[in-house]
């Protein structure tokens, strides 16, 4: 599974996308239509009309890499349809992945330590 490392942004775009789309158009989606560069780093996800498949699509700084994954028996649960992207933290693109509802997930907010002991 694709990990996000910490301060990587994950978008999620809102809207269903036609998933016979590869790299390149999902690529051409991220700019199109999130209005982002899609080789900066961010993640990417993407969902179809039927809501039980995701496509994640980054830049790894050597090309483009995509992820498809389908659940057998629930769909993921989606923020509503809408123009735009999410902002999901790394805790939350977790549990989305795994089938979960990621809306009941909350990072911790750990203060950043002034003083090193």
């Amino acid at each position: 599974m694709l990990m996000p490392s910490q301060g990587m942004r994950i978008l999620v775009a809102t809207k269903p996308v036609d998933f016979r789309k590869g790299h390149d158009g999902l690529a051409a989606l991220a700019q199109s239509m999130l209005a982002e560069d899609p080789f900066t780093g961010t993640i990417f996800v993407f969902r179809s009309k039927r809501a039980d498949r995701l496509k994640i699509l980054f830049w790894d700084g050597s090309g483009l890499v995509m992820a498809y994954k389908r659940l057998e028996a629930d769909s993921f649960t989606w923020p509503a349809v809408r123009d735009g992207a999410l902002t999901l933290s790394r805790t939350q693109f977790e549990a989305l992945f795994a089938g979960l509802d990621w809306r009941r997930v909350r990072p911790l907010e750990t203060p950043r330590p002034v003083v090193v002991e």
